[in-house]
């Protein structure tokens, strides 16, 4: 059926924004470039000319330390001894590697090497790749993914690579690298260059304290395949045993050493906020996010920069969160509560602006409706479905397959490959603080092909064209899908903004103890907010 659109929510409109957003004029709006200067300031007038407020503070931008690391020695190999001979790894074709140390100079020289399954360590699920391993001063070498994603699951928090580094680090391990895999690791081998390229950007120690590792890299299959080789194991008979419980590591007969020669640079980048005051319950929030960056430029052939446009990952996202702003600002009323328009910074690094805009949020927490996460948007056509990432966890997604029905559409779990992107988007930040946070995207059973080609789009590109030249404007999309996906987030976001409903997570998210712990609870047991707090 057709679904009604608000006005603002129009085609023009979102091939406008996003054809601004991916050009080459945006330089694919990196963080610390131009490019981001250009993007805040773009994305302020847009605000701007709604009507919205400023949302950090009377301002429109949160500034969020960064520090980052670019790597100047690109020519460095991964060395390895192993059987008499040695083997080495050049960066780029074979490995990537950075420091997390913010240090000038890395030397790892002769490390011992050891395989550690898929680098979990997870006590709940009884499950030990390192089993009491001491990896200090060792290089550790683990598998992308984790093995219930490997055998047609969803991908855990454990998959992540920020976790396996981690998980290294804290264990005191010199150096980690994950042996790259395309479905595992949810993008091919040359994006995942295309992402590490330039420098590689944290929070500061002193802002996001932990342990972190000398070197963090990857190794690419074949050649992971060939180091194993040297010192006499055999890669696929390694994953096949890293999938079965009681799986213990495995010592390679092999030492490692690299060098990283690094500029760092401590500086700032900013997350972009709009506010709706409401009207009725002004210092409780409903929150919006999209990041707004990108990846920027690589260096090409003959000197010259190739563009990294960015125009599915994330500016058809940001389009999507101004759509609905717009929607919201031409409403004849203000809603009861107020609406948060968030733009962070740094999503592809990691979600570090959503990271820091929840250590300091300009709404506690305890007022925090929801979030409504909109990140990586292909476009496919309409659906009868709509996606959930990480589905199942709360009331958020009961609230959306209401109103699908409504349309006669239904919810879909995480399709395929499983990469966990709802781990890897900004909502997810807000979620590890306890707050009911939804990441959804395009419906894949579609009407042009059903399930099947929706699945194909949506493989296709993760695998094909994210983090490439390819991901770029197409001014001859088929957006009426994608138009209603976005009319249906804003009547998610609207129900919330006028009601007094609290989302809640299920009783067996993991996320729900932190929500249940910041929220006072009348008699009954429903959570309240906290009283008091300041709007902005």
């Amino acid at each position: 059926m057709a679904i009604t659109l608000a006005p603002q929510i129009n085609e023009a409109d979102f091939l406008r924004y996003d054809r601004a957003l991916a050009s080459a004029a945006f330089g694919g709006r990196k963080p610390g470039t131009p490019g981001e200067v250009l993007t805040t300031h773009y994305l302020v007038r847009q605000l701007q000319r709604m009507g919205i407020a400023p949302g950090y503070r009377g301002r429109w931008l949160q500034p969020v330390p960064v520090v980052s690391t670019r790597l100047l020695n690109t020519g460095t190999r991964l060395r390895v001894r192993a059987g008499g001979g040695s083997v080495s790894f050049p960066y780029g074709t074979d490995m990537l590697a950075a420091t997390q140390q913010a240090r000038a100079r890395v030397d790892i020289a002769n490390a011992p090497m050891v395989f550690v399954g898929y680098g979990i360590d997870a006590p709940t699920r009884q499950w030990d790749d390192y089993q009491g391993l001491d990896v200090r001063g060792k290089i550790v070498l683990v598998l992308a993914g984790d093995p219930g994603a490997a055998a047609g699951g969803t991908l855990s928090r454990y998959g992540l690579a920020r976790y396996k580094f981690a998980e290294a680090a804290r264990r005191g391990a010199a150096a980690c690298f994950i042996i790259h895999a395309a479905t595992a690791a949810g993008e091919s081998w040359s994006a995942l260059r295309n992402a590490s390229a330039g420098a590689a950007q944290s929070l500061p120690a002193n802002v996001a304290p932990g342990p972190r590792l000398a070197a963090a890299g990857w190794l690419r299959h074949a050649a992971a395949a060939r180091l194993l080789s040297a010192a006499s194991l055999d890669l696929d008979a390694l994953t096949a045993a890293a999938a079965q419980p009681g799986f213990k590591p495995v010592t390679l007969a092999a030492t490692g050493s690299i060098r990283l020669q690094s500029a760092v640079e401590y500086g700032w980048s900013d997350n972009v906020l709009g506010l709706i005051r409401g009207a009725q319950h002004p210092r409780q929030v409903v929150i919006y996010s999209a990041h707004w960056d990108g990846l920027g430029t690589l260096a090409g052939p003959g000197g010259r920069r190739v563009l990294l446009p960015g125009a599915i990952d994330n500016a058809t996202g940001v389009a999507a969160l101004l759509e609905i702003a717009d929607a919201f600002a031409h409403r004849r009323s203000r809603p009861a509560r107020s609406v948060l328009f968030l733009l962070p910074t740094l999503g592809a690094a990691g979600q570090l602006g959503s990271r820091y805009y929840v250590r300091h949020p300009v709404f506690p927490l305890d007022q925090t409706v929801a979030d409504i996460n909109i990140d990586l948007w292909p476009v496919l056509g309409r659906a009868r479905d709509m996606t959930v990432f990480g589905a199942g966890q709360s009331t958020l997604q009961t609230d959306l397959a209401q109103l699908l029905a409504l349309q006669g559409r239904t919810v879909t779990a995480d399709p395929p490959p499983a990469i966990g992107l709802d781990y890897r988007s900004d909502q997810y930040s807000f979620a590890r603080a306890g707050v009911p946070a939804l990441l959804a995207a395009p419906g894949i059973d579609l009407l042009s092909g059903g399930r099947a080609a929706g699945e194909a789009q949506w493989r296709a590109y993760l695998l094909n064209r994210r983090d490439t030249p390819q991901d770029a404007f197409n001014p001859h999309w088929d957006l009426s899908g994608t138009l209603e996906d976005i009319q249906t987030l804003y009547l998610l976001g609207r129900d919330l903004a006028d009601g007094a409903q609290w989302p809640q997570w299920a009783p067996d998210s993991p996320y729900q103890a932190r929500r249940e712990a910041m929220m006072p609870h009348v008699p009954d047991g429903t959570p309240q907010p906290a009283p008091g707090g300041s709007p902005p």
